[in-house]
């Protein structure tokens, strides 16, 4: 049976291939070229990739993503169609689904949501309580530089805490929507927010959701 990243991979590859290389996407900055080229560095060049988190090699991580970049845009589709070498951790399942199951879909996300016409996906159950288990334990993470306390609450009435403190902001969403708010989404995401009104602007202001 296909795993989940591996379903989100190939939903990833052919929207990127449909909207072709100057599609906007969700990603400030970025249109699907770009897109496509961050995705490939991410799988196939680690010795750059490190620059996503790691300030130090960020520089490395631009000259690699130029090179990228440039490559012909149906030979990225490809790459990220057949997959990480054998060689990269990212080639065994279990690998691929802890680490891809949120970016895949992130990213195809923000490929469908940059468009005019999109709607929401119909999600199985399984797959939302999967991106569930994963935001469980990144929430902290994500959440780390918020200005105020931060809740995300599925509508069964399970919640993540992201940021202790006061005042609170609870938001409310399927796992798949309060995902996408926990990356750094905001705009796009289809959840409900409560709280102290000063407390959800300042949330809406900060740039320091997500990573």
């Amino acid at each position: 049976m296909s795993t989940h990243a591996k379903r989100e991979r190939l939903l990833l590859a052919d929207l990127l291939e449909t909207a072709g290389p100057d599609a906007p996407t969700l990603c400030e900055g970025w249109t699907t070229r770009d897109l496509a080229a961050h995705v490939v560095v991410r799988e196939r060049r680690p010795d750059a990739a490190g620059g996503i988190l790691i300030k130090q090699l960020a520089s490395r991580l631009d000259r690699v993503m130029a090179e990228f970049t440039d490559k012909p845009y149906e030979e990225l589709i490809q790459l990220i169609r057949t997959g990480p070498p054998r060689f990269s951790p990212f080639s065994l399942k279990q690998v691929d689904e802890l680490s891809n199951i949120v970016e895949f879909y992130v990213h195809t996300e923000d490929v469908r949501r940059a468009q005019p016409d999109w709607s929401p996906r119909e999600l199985d159950p399984v797959f939302q309580d999967a991106l569930w288990a994963r935001l469980e334990r990144t929430a902290r993470l994500m959440g780390r530089g918020v200005p105020t306390g931060l809740v995300l609450r599925r509508p069964d009435g399970q919640t993540a805490v992201a940021r202790r403190g006061t005042p609170v902001v609870t938001v409310t969403g399927a796992p798949s929507e309060l995902v996408l708010f926990a990356y750094g989404r905001q705009s796009a995401a289809e959840v409900e927010l409560e709280g102290d009104e000063d407390a959800i602007a300042k949330l809406h202001e900060s740039k320091q959701l997500g990573i």
